[in-house]
């Protein structure tokens, strides 16, 4: 048989397999659960504590929550001056919140949801992001102190929720709080 026809057939046969098993099993696809059409994506990167990448390449800025910021910015600087923060603390607070973000979603599958405006000025998808276990990760975020409220509107269908759950973590000294 012809070297050239061996790899015809093997070709064919992962081919065969990919469809078999299913392609939406593949880790950086786009993919969807049983027959309900809910789409999920994998979370490739976790930017910061409150921007994900996903393996489509679509950046995601988590809706109704901020987290303090890691790298140098303009934003960075605003931060520092509104709070009276060094900017070496707010990166420091920054790195544990994007330390939280990455370990609740790095890898894992996730749901997304839309509010009004689904794109911010810089192109990125403004979501609600959800686990494939209903894990809601811009709560759970906020819940556990590593991020707080930042409501834009007309953005706000879990404002009052978030509010709550900060309210709570502050009481709570949970995550970053415990530093403030």
């Amino acid at each position: 048989m012809p070297k050239e026809l061996k790899y015809i057939q093997v070709a064919a046969l992962l081919i065969a397999a990919i469809i078999y098993l299913g392609i939406k099993n593949y880790p950086f696809t786009k993919s969807t659960s049983g027959t309900d059409k809910t789409e999920f994506y994998y979370v490739a990167r976790v930017v910061d504590g409150d921007t994900l990448k996903l393996s489509s390449g679509e950046k995601i800025r988590l809706i109704g929550m901020d987290t303090p910021e890691v790298y140098y910015s303009n934003k960075l600087l605003r931060d520092s001056k509104r709070s009276g923060t060094d900017i070496k603390t707010i990166q420091s607070l920054g790195a544990k919140a994007s330390k939280f973000t990455k370990d609740l979603c790095l890898g894992k599958r996730v749901r997304l949801e839309y509010d009004a405006v689904k794109h911010d000025r810089y192109g990125r998808t403004l979501a609600y992001v959800y686990l494939e276990d209903g894990t809601f990760v811009n709560a759970k975020i906020v819940e556990e102190g590593y991020g707080q409220i930042m409501t834009v509107p007309p953005n706000v269908k879990y404002a009052d929720y978030f509010l709550k759950l900060e309210r709570q973590a502050r009481e709570g000294k949970k995550g970053l709080w415990k530093f403030k």
